[in-house]
């Protein structure tokens, strides 16, 4: 049996982050942003257990393609839809592996004069580190391997999995 995080362990940490995202941003409206495509899922289920107000926005990034390693060359593809300067931000992301990604929507974000911004992963792969990067709030830290399953994808399939699995463990 290969690497797996079940539906429910999902929903439970992702509850337990929600109560840190709250306390964290006690009297603010936070602005969650999104990166697309890998994130939506995680997001849509971390904005439903915030009890803050808040508003959503997404951009989408890409240095995979259809590879199942890193390109190393991160390219925004969908700038967000509205000016950040003035907001509390809290980027979500599916998975933290290389830093790059990461790195470069912070560094593009706070050229933007953001008030505070810090990031939600629900995944961290610290063993794949190519730039030191650490998240504000980590759902589960996992092996350096390939992962599908709760919007994350290889090739654009597999998104629609309520649990994370292996790649060599995906019996579809």
């Amino acid at each position: 049996m290969g690497f797996r995080i079940s539906e429910k362990d999902i929903k439970g940490r992702i509850r337990e982050m929600a109560r840190e995202i709250e306390r964290d941003f006690a009297g603010k409206e936070p602005l969650f942003v999104g990166v697309l495509k890998g994130a939506f899922v995680f997001m849509a289920d971390l904005i439903r257990e915030v009890n803050l107000p808040l508003k959503v926005d997404f951009l989408a990034v890409s240095s995979y393609g259809l590879k199942t390693e890193s390109s190393g060359e991160v390219r925004l593809i969908k700038d967000l839809d509205h000016p950040i300067e003035n907001e509390h931000v809290l980027v979500v992301e599916d998975i933290l592996d290389t830093g790059l990604t990461l790195s470069y929507i912070v560094r593009m974000l706070k050229d933007r004069n953001p008030a505070s911004l810090k990031t939600a992963v629900l995944l961290d792969k610290p063993s794949q580190r190519k730039i030191p990067f650490r998240a504000d709030y980590v759902g589960f830290e996992v092996p350096p391997v390939f992962l599908v399953g709760y919007g994350l994808d290889a090739g654009e399939r597999y998104r629609n999995l309520p649990y994370i699995t292996d790649i060599d463990s995906v019996g579809l």
